[in-house]
């Protein structure tokens, strides 16, 4: 530590700190790229069920026709003979086959051999790849009677996910957010891969659960650990990095199932680089902040200098850190013997409900929240039962988040928050209606409709997050973000389920999609225009934003700098 013996200044703040150990030098680019990896693992968490409980293309097998289904062509000429076709483009139905005439001659199959008027059910099955393996042929969970159990796969996931916000917010403020990102990293990739080994639908359930309360949580923490040792003017570009490094991760994905038809070894190459990457992320930093409400200034102080000396810049003045030290002490006690500190997220509510407009924001927020997630969600998934190749189309899904991600801090700067809110909602909701129409049946059109619907709705999401943190006061703000997020997790629980509704009625998926987003989107005209408005701290200034005018401040440089995709 430096002997220097320069006057200290009247109040060290932590950001005059960061400022003298450097902006963004060595020591934080080495920091964020390592924090990229929980960020792609996260990806790699939420999305790979739609390849590992994917359902398949598959008919009937045809006895009288074929030999083993092992070996046999899955559209062998006679095909329309035997078995009904229909959907758009048409393919032969799944678990139907006309009823068999009897005859002397083998393998003879024409009009004459089947009654096309008597239909029966088939258990035993042709696959279209027979190299590509999910747990639909797996776990024989063949037929719409166990379209369900695939389903449930996703809304599993998205419990596991629910629980994993009050879990991984237990464990950080306890153990810290390094020791929390290491811990899930390392847990849910060893559980994804001890997944690929299950030998029945209920293991592979329940360890599906398990997974995503370690697998997902990652991904906050790592965001965290990123933005909070840059200065506010670059957390920006951070954020957007991060934005795209998860729409990379995603496409990566894609190519990982294109190249690895077994779900099983899909697994394994998804998850064991999680494992393999704990040493690496071992040698990031705490949490300064966590740190510091930890009454750890020492640590904190330690840290710095490591900062300063990889940044090629000078020790940090003793007396500077002893003044820091002594005043967050001070801070820290009266923190302690304030007795009005601390008041529950009960009480946080019952103080809310008297104020009429500020409930009315908080339940249309949690709605906006939950269209976000299940659009945003249910796009992707349905992503690969459009028309052509599933891989490339979810691959292409994936990329349309990239474009919005890097432009969204001009789009919100240009246009405000309610409008790019409300108009990528309504956006993404009538590109989602558009696909309903003959446009449907033009295969580069409808999945063109489906980009457009994914870029709009990822602008949507991000602007969300933003959006959220500005209508609420600094005491109720982190309490209802949470809250929200909660109810939109409801959304995502939602979306998986989409494949079951079209079973009810084809369309039903992107009629709700769209007049959902489109709806939501008109609400959001209730909401305040916030952009350039100094963050509200009391309720009387949240409900009096409608009133305020615009007022640059300072914290303006750090506004969109906590965003994710949910």
């Amino acid at each position: 530590m430096s002997k220097s013996t320069a006057p200290a200044p009247d109040r060290v703040e932590l950001d005059d700190l960061l400022e003298e150990v450097g902006h963004f030098g060595p020591f934080q680019l080495w920091q964020c790229s390592l924090l990229l990896l929980p960020v792609i693992f996260t990806a790699f968490s939420n999305l790979c069920y739609v390849f590992t409980a994917g359902d398949l293309h598959y008919r009937c097998h045809i006895p009288e026709c074929e030999t083993t289904s092992q070996t046999a062509p899955y559209s062998p000429d006679w095909l329309t003979v035997a078995v009904p076709f229909g959907g758009k483009p048409e393919l032969p139905s799944k678990c139907e086959r006309y009823q068999v005439i009897p005859s002397s001659t083998e393998f003879v199959c024409d009009e004459h051999r089947f009654n096309q008027s008597a239909i029966e059910h088939c258990s035993e099955f042709v696959y279209a790849d027979p190299d590509e393996r999910t747990i639909v042929n797996d776990f024989n969970l063949t037929c719409d009677e166990n379209l369900w159990k695939v389903t449930l796969v996703g809304t599993v996931h998205s419990i596991g996910q629910f629980v994993s916000l009050a879990m991984s917010g237990i464990i950080s403020d306890r153990f810290g957010r390094r020791w929390t990102l290491l811990l899930c990293v390392g847990v849910g990739a060893v559980l994804a891969i001890v997944r690929s080994f299950a030998t029945s639908y209920q293991t592979f359930l329940s360890l599906e659960f398990v997974e995503a309360m370690f697998g997902s949580t990652s991904y906050t923490t790592a965001f965290i650990l990123s933005l909070e040792l840059v200065e506010p003017k670059l957390r920006v570009i951070v954020k957007s990095v991060i934005l795209v490094a998860y729409a990379l991760a995603e496409a990566i994905l894609g190519l990982l199932a294109m190249t690895f038809r077994d779900w099983r070894t899909l697994s394994i190459v998804l998850f064991v680089p999680g494992v393999l990457s704990i040493p690496l992320l071992y040698t990031t930093v705490e949490s300064v902040r966590w740190l510091l409400t930890k009454d750890r200034q020492s640590d904190v102080v330690n840290i710095l200098q490591r900062v300063a000396k990889a940044n090629g810049r000078p020790p940090l003045p003793s007396s500077t850190l002893d003044e820091f030290y002594l005043q967050q002490k001070a801070k820290i006690d009266a923190e302690r013997s304030d007795g009005s500190k601390g008041k529950s997220f009960l009480q946080l509510v019952r103080e809310t409900c008297q104020h009429r407009r500020l409930l009315l924001r908080i339940a249309n927020c949690a709605f906006c929240w939950f269209t976000n997630a299940m659009v945003y969600y249910g796009l992707t998934l349905n992503s690969v039962t459009l028309a052509g190749d599933k891989y490339s189309n979810f691959i292409f899904i994936t990329l349309a988040e990239i474009p919005p991600s890097l432009a969204i801090n001009f789009i919100l700067n240009r246009f405000g928050r309610r409008k790019t809110q409300c108009g990528s909602l309504i956006l993404s909701g009538v590109f989602c209606l558009l696909a309903l129409t003959a446009l449907k049946d033009i295969t580069w059109l409808n999945v063109s409709l489906f980009l457009m619907s994914k870029m709009a709705i990822s602008l949507s999401f991000s602007t969300l997050y933003i959006y959220t943190a500005e209508i609420f006061p600094t005491n109720l703000r982190q309490s209802f973000i949470s809250f929200c997020s909660m109810v939109g997790r409801f959304g995502s629980m939602l979306a998986p389920q989409m494949p079951l509704l079209q079973t009810l009625w084809a369309p039903l998926p992107m009629v709700l999609f769209g007049s959902v987003a489109v709806l939501s989107g008109i609400l959001i005209l209730e909401f305040p225009e916030t952009t350039g408005v100094t963050l509200p701290n009391t309720l009387e200034e949240a409900i009096e934003l409608h009133n305020r005018p615009n007022r640059r401040s300072s914290q303006d440089a750090e506004k969109g700098a906590y965003s994710s995709p949910g």
